[in-house]
């Protein structure tokens, strides 16, 4: 259940198009398959074992980036290259992952009272460097981890620099702290839609961006060469950030695929199906106005760390979201909230 910025699906279907090396594809999915069972593990603990995680929770706030020089999961976290209150190094992708890891947590304990991602200090630590021409990014159920692209499907160094791919995996760690979103079917692509909403939230927030102004775009202008589009997901407009883009924006088109652990099926359509929710948000924020995290963005946190549970589904989301815009807002946001999911085929 490793949380991962491209699904395995996108990596396939671009090896059989002949756009990837099909032998780059498989390493990239073995390792994937590696951190999956790794997570999987550590996110059992945490919900259902109430694991303690106080051994890794500083006494401030603490982030740090280390390089695992081309090694793979036996080699993370690698070795420490910039920790809080160390000034900037010579390399770009330890400076990118830690500055947008600080914004991240900025945005996360400015606006939602939340300090890092278990709520109470948890250590941020990213590792970046991993693999070779490693074309993800993933949330390891600890950490956050960056390959460097191939600059086939991501370029180069674009992942630890894009601040939506960074708040995207920071906010996994988030659900897995909250709800605890299962990770296949529904409350699979709930768990991704939350990356996305509060990826895309962090990334206005630290342009000053209100709903309108924004691009509603994760990954936006980061693709290789071989993925041809503007970004590789559009909360605005699922299914057309690039030519292999078949996320839905509504119920009517929902992908019914098996959770059987086949990576063409994708969790059972988690990154795919996520596009419904997605556009749920984006129609709250445009329709609220001025800054989406101002009111659309904490009625979401707070059904999140409230009101859905692990096995929670897109009727549970618009329900909890409903209740949260409520109590928090009021019903003139409730309506608002309600009229969105309604539009897109969730009642």
């Amino acid at each position: 259940m490793t949380c991962f910025i491209l699904p395995a699906h996108l990596l396939i279907e671009l090896a059989e198009a002949g756009n990837v090396d099909f032998r780059d594809a498989v390493r990239t999915l073995l390792a994937s398959a590696t951190m999956r069972a790794r997570r999987a593990a550590l996110m059992e603990a945490v919900q259902f074992l109430d694991l303690d995680a106080a051994q890794l929770r500083p006494a401030d706030e603490f982030k740090a980036v280390y390089d695992v020089q081309g090694g793979d999961e036996r080699a993370l976290p690698g070795v420490l290259r910039r920790k809080e209150g160390d000034g900037a190094i010579n390399d770009a992708a330890v400076n990118d992952a830690f500055d947008n890891a600080d914004r991240t947590y900025d945005f996360y304990r400015d606006v939602l009272d939340r300090h890092s991602v278990d709520g109470n200090g948890l250590k941020l630590v990213s590792s970046v460097h991993f693999g070779r021409d490693f074309d993800n990014a993933f949330w390891d159920g600890t950490q956050m981890v960056y390959g460097d692209g191939s600059g086939q499907v991501f370029q180069f160094g674009a992942l630890a620099r894009d601040i939506s791919v960074v708040a995207h995996e920071i906010t996994h760690g988030v659900v897995e702290y909250t709800a605890g979103l299962r990770y296949r079917t529904q409350s699979g692509a709930l768990n991704e839609s939350m990356a996305d909403v509060f990826g895309s939230l962090v990334k206005q927030h630290t342009l000053g961006q209100s709903a309108d102004q924004a691009d509603w775009l994760i990954g936006g202008g980061i693709l290789g060469t071989q993925l041809q589009g503007v970004a590789l997901r559009s909360m605005k407009d699922p299914g057309h950030a690039h030519q292999l883009d078949r996320q839905p924006a509504h119920m009517r088109s929902y992908v019914d695929l098996p959770d059987d652990g086949n990576p063409r099926n994708d969790n059972g359509g988690v990154h795919i199906n996520s596009g419904i929710p997605n556009k749920a948000f984006h129609l709250t924020a445009t329709r609220l106005g001025g800054n989406a995290w101002d009111r659309a963005g904490k009625v979401w946190y707070d059904a999140l760390a409230t009101k859905l549970g692990a096995d929670s589904d897109f009727a549970d989301a618009a329900a909890a979201t409903t209740a949260s815009a409520q109590a928090l807002f009021g019903s003139d946001v409730a309506n608002v909230v309600r009229e969105a999911w309604n539009d897109v085929g969730v009642r």
